[in-house]
């Protein structure tokens, strides 16, 4: 499955249903360069999982609300609710864990 851009404006409906992983990144950020291909295999490899990246320059509101104060973020959502954060970049095995922990 292929990343999906989240935004302000669709955040809300992209993360109520299923499990959701949002990683809260902005294009300055080394750290966040560092996870992007980890998220991208994790995508293909972990298909019942929707993988969705928000970027913090652009969808400021949405980050102010969700308290986003370091990058990368990696918010983990289950049906809407948010079950679980973990903050910078994270070995793939760490990251798969951490979803596997909740799906």
């Amino acid at each position: 499955m292929a990343l999906t851009e989240v935004t302000d404006a669709n955040f809300k409906a992209e993360t109520a249903k299923g499990v959701v992983l949002v990683d809260c990144w902005a294009e300055w950020c080394g750290p966040c360069r560092m996870v992007a291909p980890v998220l991208d295999e994790l995508s293909q490899e972990m298909a019942d999982v929707k993988i969705t990246k928000l970027n913090v320059d652009f969808n400021q509101k949405t980050a102010q609300e969700l308290g986003i104060q370091s990058i990368p973020t990696l918010l983990l959502y289950k049906d809407g609710v948010l079950v679980d954060k973990a903050i910078g970049a994270l070995p793939k095995p760490q990251i798969k864990k951490f979803i596997e922990n909740h799906k």
